[in-house]
């Protein structure tokens, strides 16, 4: 709708898009950005924006901010996809930024200094991100361009990471003096999660396929799985830890296979109780929800049971299926953290090991390969599941 003068309406200001450019100026000249730490024991001295880049850095970070400003006040779709471009941008100038902070600040004759991240660019980082997710919202741009553009953001990391820029920072020396281990237990982590949604999505199926059959199950399957979703993790594998360790001295076998009181066994058994719920639910909700016309339909057309089964219900199910899996594989890739507590290995190892030396950089070269592996995996499931509902949503049209 127009005014009188036949112009058209001017866009409302995007609130969220200017609380976090205010937020990001707060963060950036108020909070250090990094610190020099001169060993791995010592404190280090927090580096502000002005420490770090002079008026130069600061004229240039206002000038940006108020861009970024200007764009939320009068959020066009040019002006939202030219902020994106900038905190796309932003992003990917980020690890440079870092390369240029740790040759200029670190001597190479100190083998033990680093740089540490400060609450100023863990914050900033985390701002940006929102600013992206809501642009990506508000432009509800296609999968393909956002998967561009995360291919963009993840190669200028990778770049500066093969640059050897990034070796100073403190992240990036746990990781070199622990390498082979880090790489054993993420391999171990992926491994434990992978079988852990493997074996959940069978008993899922397998539940789901037998409370269609028998109605009376419904209630007491659903019962007693949510009553395993309700028991602490920690709890659930202390309940575990003695009946396992008993079954490991009776039959010798089970302990030559690790079955044991502590160890994998007892991380496996738990973390699939936990995912039982989300999967059996979604499964048994997807394959009930497809409509009866269609199914009729099929086997008016002639098709067996079997052939309805896989060729109609399961097709029409797996977009919901899939959200069930995403909700499980999420959940296992953390909770299988929480499993390094009875010696199950993998990336929890880390934090906990972190945690105890009160080294922080320790704890986050567990955590972040956690949430990266945890947004990556969401990320790829949602992908997939709108795809098939685009499909079927086509399929439908075209019939």
């Amino acid at each position: 709708m127009s005014d009188v003068t036949g112009a058209p309406p001017a866009a409302a200001p995007n609130p969220v898009l200017l609380v976090l450019t205010a937020l990001a100026a707060a963060v950036m000249l108020g909070l250090p950005l990094v610190s020099v730490q001169p060993n791995r024991i010592m404190p280090g001295e927090g580096l502000t924006l002005w420490a770090l880049g002079g008026p130069l850095a600061l004229a240039g970070v206002l000038i940006l901010l108020a861009a970024l400003a200007w764009l939320g006040w009068r959020p066009t779709r040019r002006a939202l996809a030219t902020a994106l471009a900038l905190v796309g941008l932003c992003l990917a100038l980020l690890p440079w930024g870092l390369v240029a902070v740790a040759a200029e600040q670190i001597d190479p004759d100190m083998a033990s200094a680093r740089i540490g991240l400060g609450a100023g660019l863990w914050a900033l980082l985390f701002v940006l991100l929102l600013a992206l997710l809501e642009l990506l919202n508000r432009l509800t741009l296609a999968p393909l361009p956002r998967w561009g553009l995360t291919l963009v953001l993840a190669l200028s990391l990778f770049a500066a990471l093969a640059s050897g820029g990034l070796d100073s920072l403190a992240l990036m020396r746990e990781y070199h003096g622990r390498s082979a281990a880090f790489h054993a237990a993420l391999r171990y982590h992926l491994l434990l999660v992978a079988a852990v949604v493997g074996i959940s999505l069978l008993l899922a199926a397998a539940l789901a396929l037998a409370m269609r059959r028998w109605a009376g199950l419904r209630r007491g399957t659903f019962s007693v799985l949510s009553v395993l979703q309700t028991i602490p993790s920690l709890a659930l594998f202390g309940l575990l830890l003695a009946p396992l360790a008993y079954l490991a001295a009776r039959f010798t076998w089970l302990g030559d296979l690790g079955i044991r009181g502590i160890g994998w066994a007892p991380a496996f058994i738990a973390l699939v109780a936990y995912s039982l719920l989300p999967m059996t639910r979604n499964a048994f909700v997807a394959l009930d929800e497809v409509a009866a016309d269609v199914t009729d339909a099929a086997r008016g057309m002639g098709m067996s049971p079997a052939q309805v089964f896989w060729q109609v219900r399961l097709p029409l199910a797996l977009p919901v299926m899939l959200e069930g899996i995403r909700i499980t594989a999420v959940q296992a890739i953390g909770l299988a953290a929480v499993a390094a507590l009875i010696g199950a290995g993998g990336l929890g190892t880390f934090i906990f090991q972190g945690l105890g030396q009160a080294a922080m950089d320790l704890v986050l070269l567990g955590a972040l390969p956690i949430i990266l592996i945890a947004l990556l995996v969401d990320g790829a499931f949602s992908a997939l599941a709108e795809q098939l509902r685009r499909a079927q949503g086509r399929g439908d049209a075209h019939g």
